[in-house]
C-alpha cells in the first residue's frame, strides 16, 4: 500500500531514542522528510545519521526542551523552514512512566513531580501542537498523532494515568477544531514495548526467576499470565511506528479524534 507520504515533511518529539525513533525511521522509510527532537543533542545527532543513512531522506536533528514554550516555537518554526513545509506532528516526548516522585500511594506524591510529568507530556504536547498548526493549514493537510499510554485504562500510576487520559481528551477535542481544515488527529496507546531498554529490564526479570531473558519473556507475556497479551511477546517499537506512519498518511482520512491501542491484545476489558 502506497501511503502517500512521499514528500511530506514531519516532526517527531523524542525522535533520538525509543519509540519516536522508530516512528521517524518508517516514516521516513515511507518517503517523509523529518526533523526529530529531544534534549540531548549527541543521541539526536547520532539518531539523524542513522534514519538518514538508512533511508536517504533528509532528517535534521533539532535539540529543545517541549517543557520550553520559546524552545518550542523556535524548533517547530526552524523545521519547517529547513524541510520546506511541515504536514505531520508525532508528540513522543516523554520518558515512559514518569516522575518517580509523581507515583505511588497519594501519599507520597510529590506536587512538583506531578506537575512537571503534566508539563512534559500533557503541555508539552499543546506547545508543539499549538506551534506546527499554523504551518499545516497553510498546506491545507495535515496529521498529528499523540503518543500516549495504556496507564490511561489502569488503575494505580496517578501522574502516567491521568496525563494519558488527558491525552486522549486533548486528541478528540484537537480533532473537532481542526477537520475543517483538513487536519485529523489521533492518539495511540502502546503498552509495553521493545525499545533499547528492554534487554536491561529482561535481564534483571530473568535474574529474579532464574531463568534466560527469553524465557522470562515468555513467561510474562504468555496470554494467561496477567503482565500477558494475546501476542504472547513484547510489542517492537517498530510496530508503534507502523500505526502511526497510517495515522499519519493519505490513506487515513476516515479516522479522527480516535484512540488506537497497540499492546499485542493486552487485557480481557471489551470497550464499544
Amino acid at each position: 500500500m502506497d501511503l502517500g507520504l512521499g514528500g511530506k515533511r514531519a516532526i517527531v518529539t523524542g525522535g533520538s531514542k525509543g519509540i519516536g525513533k522508530a516512528i521517524a525511521l518508517e516514516l521516513a522509510r515511507e518517503g517523509a522528510d523529518v526533523a526529530i527532537v529531544s534534549r540531548t543533542k549527541s543521541d539526536l545527532e547520532s539518531a539523524a545519521r542513522e534514519i538518514e543513512g538508512e533511508t536517504k531522506r533528509k532528517v535534521v536533528a533539532l535539540p529543545a526542551d517541549v517543557t520550553s514554550k520559546a524552545d518550542i516555537d523556535c524548533v517547530v518554526a526552524e523545521a519547517a523552514e529547513r524541510l520546506g513545509g511541515l504536514h505531520i506532528l508525532v508528540n513522543s516526548g516523554s520518558p515512559p512512566g514518569g516522575s518517580a516522585g509523581a507515583t505511588g500511594p497519594i501519599e507520597s506524591v510529590v506536587d512538583e513531580d506531578l506537575l512537571h510529568d503534566f508539563n512534559v507530556k500533557y503541555v508539552g504536547a499543546l506547545r508543539c501542537a499549538r506551534a506546527a498548526i499554523p504551518f499545516m493549514k497553510r498546506h491545507g493537510w495535515g496529521r498529528i498523532i499523540n503518543i500516549s499510554g495504556t496507564n490511561a485504562r489502569n488503575a494505580g500510576n496517578l501522574s502516567g494515568g491521568a496525563r494519558n487520559g488527558a491525552l486522549v481528551h486533548f486528541t478528540k477535542t484537537l480533532a473537532v477544531q481542526l477537520g475543517r481544515f483538513g487536519i485529523t488527529v489521533n492518539c495511540v496507546h502502546p503498552g509495553q514495548t521493545r525499545t533499547e531498554r528492554t534487554p536491561r529490564l529482561l535481564a534483571a526479570r530473568a535474574a529474579e526467576l532464574g531463568v534466560t531473558p527469553e524465557e522470562a519473556e515468555k513467561r510474562d507475556y504468555a496470554p494467561d499470565s496477567p503482565r500477558g497479551n494475546a501476542i504472547g511477546r513484547i510489542v517492537d517499537a517498530s510496530e508503534i511506528a507502523y500505526v502511526t506512519a497510517f495515522l499519519a498518511s493519505e490513506k487515513s482520512w476516515a479516522i479522527s479524534g480516535e484512540l488506537i491501542v497497540a499492546t499485542g491484545g493486552a487485557g480481557r476489558a471489551v470497550y464499544y
